[in-house]
């Protein structure tokens, strides 16, 4: 029986779907490599830096990653990339955030690594004292943003410097629901909350939707009591923690605050949107409500759908490096290309499971994924060629004969709900139109989005 991987010189790695090796494969390169397109037969995945340091923080190690390459790929591995693997796993632990007899420190297992890094422009500035043996004061305030300088080199560091307990917070887990309903958290759920506890004070939990990605985060709050701070992207999501911390925890509704547009409650758990927090009313002005990272001692910070967290939220994380940080996804692939920012500020990833193995044990549901591929018309095939790689994707996009097999589709399933969903508002308002069906954009007003969403369940 023919392997089902080929392993490539540029870290692409091609794995073959219809081959009795594939379930295996998949969730075993989804370790330490990132889904990259996954059509019917093919599909790619890529090595990189992140990918391997995130395995490497999970205790996986750079010869354990190359055997098992080897074992899986139907031709030999190349050479550079056994070596880089090799190379870059070897570079996570090498600098560590510590905490020593004056206060923070950089160490290094190779002082000579150290002496080198410090004296570059970008990680001079972060570095106080140098205390010799490999080693460097660092100032507090300096925490994030020597760690962002050093892994824009190619070096993360491992911190395993102290945090604030933060004020204290009585809060446990519900057994039993209001209906009566048992209320327990599943196997993966406690083995992704303790990952996490055991990490120490920052890191990612990776979990497909519908997984309880907010459950793990309750988890945490309640193994931690303490002051928590919720970012969520959304007024929808920040009611439905607020439902799910009423429901599932302790807290009672004077416990818990809504940081939105609506209201301004700062509490023992606040919860708040990114666009809130990033807001600011001109351009180049300040970020007035940064300073609700301050208007409490907040033990731990949740940073929910952390690959959607924005720039300006990255740059006050850097300066609050001493609080506890949970970052929740299910996926850690952004568009913009910061994933090493979510590493350094956030902490590595902690835990991930694959979403098919949760299917299987009927933790989600089952996925059916069916792709329908449309002709171009002539015209459009000819706007098509002449167009630039951004034009081309909308043009694709925006296909007009997609609505004819929408419509079908729809009627198709006229017995079952259905969630239509889009990127381009108006190829989303000429859906609306044709079907008569709501639109949520982000216009809706959050108490109309609330009730669709009610109704729709």
């Amino acid at each position: 029986m023919e392997k089902p991987v080929i392993v490539q010189s540029d870290r692409t790695i091609l794995l073959e779907v219809n081959n009795p090796l594939y379930p295996e494969a998949r969730d075993t390169l989804s370790v330490f490599a990132e889904l990259v397109k996954s059509p019917e037969h093919i599909h790619t995945y890529r090595i990189t830096a992140i990918s391997l340091w995130n395995a490497a923080a999970l205790g996986h190690t750079g010869p354990e990653i190359v055997e098992t390459l080897r074992r899986l790929s139907r031709y030999e591995v190349p050479e550079n990339i056994e070596r880089e693997i090799e190379e870059f796993c070897a570079r996570y632990g090498a600098l560590v955030l510590e905490d020593g007899p004056a206060g923070l420190e950089l160490v290094g297992s190779d002082p000579l690594l150290v002496e080198e890094l410090a004296n570059h422009p970008k990680v001079a500035p972060f570095l106080g004292d140098r205390l010799g043996g490999g080693r460097y004061a660092v100032a507090a305030g300096f925490r994030g943003h020597l760690k962002q300088a050093l892994i824009r080199l190619g070096w993360p560091v491992e911190d395993r410097a102290g945090y604030e307990k933060g004020d204290p917070l009585d809060i446990s887990l519900r057994s039993t629901l209001e209906d009566g309903t048992p209320f327990v958290l599943r196997a993966y759920q406690i083995e992704a909350r303790d990952n996490y506890l055991a990490g120490g004070g920052g890191g990612v939990v990776v979990l497909p939707c519908g997984a309880g990605k907010t459950i793990v985060g309750m988890g945490v709050m309640a193994a931690l009591e303490c002051n928590t701070l919720i970012l969520t992207t959304s007024v929808t999501a920040v009611r439905q923690w607020i439902r799910e911390l009423i429901e599932k925890t302790t807290l009672s509704r004077e416990d818990v605050g809504e940081y939105t547009g609506v209201l301004k409650e700062i509490r023992p758990v606040t919860i708040t949107t990114y666009q809130m927090v990033s807001h600011r009313p001109r351009k180049k002005g300040i970020f007035p409500h940064f300073r609700i990272f301050d208007s409490r001692n907040w033990g731990l910070i949740v940073y929910d759908e952390v690959h959607l967290l924005p720039a300006p939220v990255f740059r006050i994380t850097a300066e609050i490096q001493s609080r506890r940080r949970l970052g929740l996804t299910a996926t850690l692939v952004r568009e913009d290309g910061r994933e090493r920012d979510v590493f350094s500020l956030i902490g590595p990833k902690r835990y991930d499971v694959p979403w098919k193995e949760l299917e299987r044990q009927g933790w989600i549901a089952k996925a059916l994924c069916v792709e329908i591929r449309l002709d171009l018309t002539p015209e459009k095939r000819v706007e098509y060629a002449v167009a630039g790689p951004r034009s081309r994707y909308r043009i694709a996009a925006e296909n007009p004969a997609k609505l004819d097999v929408l419509e079908r589709l729809v009627e198709r399933h006229s017995g079952d709900n259905v969630l239509i969903i889009g990127q381009y508002l108006r190829q989303l308002e000429e859906v609306r139109k044709r079907l008569r069906a709501p639109l949520i954009t982000g216009r809706t007003p959050a108490r109309e989005r609330d009730r669709l969403y009610d109704d729709f369940r």
